[in-house]
């Protein structure tokens, strides 16, 4: 089961629209898998702040973007 908890505040996101910190979270969570492996569980934070701040759609529409070569973020 996935523990899911709101993400902490964020001085880079200090508006009620939550967009981007839920966009920089998802890309944080897969910078860090790519740097430190699927493996280690220090990345598990950032997963937990992108699943409570993103749609689940949003990140169906990542995924597959990431799979197909085409997401715009930079991973």
């Amino acid at each position: 089961m996935i523990d899911i908890k709101t993400a902490p505040a964020d001085f880079r996101f200090p508006t009620t629209n939550q967009t981007r910190h839920c966009f920089t979270r998802y890309i944080e969570f897969h910078k860090c898998l790519a740097a430190k492996g699927e493996e280690s569980g220090e990345c598990e934070k950032y997963a937990s702040y992108y699943r409570s701040l993103c749609p689940i759609e949003w990140v169906e529409r990542w995924n597959e973007q990431r799979e197909n070569g085409n997401f715009p973020g930079p991973l």
